[in-house]
């Protein structure tokens, strides 16, 4: 038995260090990964038939949930009264004092799930991808779909989750390891072509801890050192996503426990700004220290998501103007992850990070596109809210996001 498990040990390793991590820090795959996503895209397009099929011989078989949060009856006003009234449809044109009830609802429902309210609840698919957390009531559509429905809960928590935990757990000790080794040479060249070499390769593994698939286009945009990148922003992996194809400087408040050792490590080997939580409240301290590392062309560009909060991969709201005022050339990226193989949109009203990590690591896949769009600089007649407007435009055109200006 101890002979079956130092064998099970060694090929766990094996497959862990040699067939992903490898691969990953020089940036190639085995296509693997491709292999099972065209394997997903299939079993989800015969779940999605299996219940248009049932729907279709079945009375009682659940519709997909609506976007929002609130259900809405719908039908005319003439049947929304006639229903708070209990007696069918109005006849006779007769004023009734429950009539204005309905106006109240309206008005409320209006209220409460807004446009802007949606953007921060979990978009719904309109089929089923195999997920409890999308839909738990397809599963008990016929005895076929609840098994494959079983069989991917093994898969996705019995093969999937141990190796995707593996995986982060050893990306993260080697940024610490890393960057604090690296912190130790003296300022040159090598030394920021190791951290950024580092970056790389922790940020590469991590990615392989989630399974995720990225698409990036028109590489030739790619964010340039001196520059600011600015992006939409859905989840704390779109760090991961972007850092999988470049090295940014990050800006963020100063963080205890396990963020702030990540964030004390990389500071050591690559100049990010991170910002005391009394200095935050001072704009012009935060936009001193950001326009002077922009000015220092030889450093990074600073990713910064002007959004200030997370959307749920439908829309873009409004772009804080700090981020514009500092000056220099502006990089936009387009984020747009498709949601069938798992929602990345993290809700930190709803979900503390370790539990919203536990599902990433426990859906299917994370598959994502990313858009570099053409740089962009202030125009001698916008203000930096026109400009923070501009650049919002165009990442929500180039990835079919709704434009909002909340």
């Amino acid at each position: 038995m101890e002979g079956v498990a130092v064998w099970f040990f060694q090929l766990w390793m094996f497959v862990v260090l040699f067939l992903i991590m490898l691969p990953a820090m020089f940036g190639l795959s085995l296509g693997v990964t491709g292999v099972y996503i065209q394997g997903l895209v299939h079993v989800l397009e015969w779940a999605t038939l299996r219940i248009q099929r049932e729907r279709e011989q079945q009375s009682g078989v659940p519709d997909p949930l609506p976007n929002g949060i609130i259900e809405r009856g719908g039908g005319s006003m003439q049947e929304g009264v006639g229903r708070l009234r209990g007696d069918g449809p109005l006849t006779g044109g007769l004023f009734s004092l429950s009539d204005a009830l309905f106006f109240y609802q309206t008005g409320l429902e209006s209220i409460v799930d807004d446009t802007v309210t949606q953007r921060f609840s979990s978009e719904e698919l309109n089929s089923w991808n195999l997920l409890t957390r999308t839909n738990q009531n397809f599963r008990y559509i016929s005895l076929r779909l609840t098994l494959f429905w079983g069989v991917g809960v093994f898969v996705r928590y019995g093969l999937l989750l141990p190796f995707r935990v593996t995986l982060v757990v050893i990306g993260l000790s080697w940024l610490v390891i890393g960057t604090v080794l690296v912190g130790l040479l003296p300022e040159s060249s090598v030394k920021n072509w190791l951290s950024e070499l580092v970056h790389l390769t922790c940020y590469r593994v991590c990615a392989r801890g989630l399974s995720a698939t990225i698409l990036y286009h028109n590489k030739e945009n790619r964010p340039q050192k001196g520059g600011i990148c600015v992006a939409n922003h859905t989840t704390p992996i779109d760090i991961v996503i972007l850092a999988n194809d470049g090295c940014y400087a990050m800006v963020g408040q100063v963080h205890g426990g396990l963020m702030g050792v990540l964030q004390r490590s990389m500071s050591r080997s690559c100049p990010h700004v991170w910002f005391e939580r009394s200095e935050m409240k001072d704009r012009h301290t935060v936009a001193n220290r950001l326009r002077a590392h922009v000015a220092a062309r030889t450093k990074l560009p600073i990713l910064i998501f002007p959004e200030g909060t997370c959307v749920n991969n439908t829309s873009v709201m409004m772009f804080k103007k700090g981020s514009f005022e500092i000056g220099g050339t502006i990089y936009p990226v387009a984020i747009k992850y498709d949601a069938r193989f798992g929602d990345a949109f993290w809700n930190s009203s709803k979900y503390n990070m370790v539990s919203y990590l536990l599902r990433m690591m426990t859906s299917w896949a994370i598959v994502v596109n990313v858009w570099y769009l053409p740089p962009m600089e202030r125009q001698e007649e916008e203000d930096a809210t026109q400009f923070a407007n501009r650049v919002k435009s165009a990442i929500a055109q180039q990835g079919g996001l709704l434009d909002l200006d909340w």
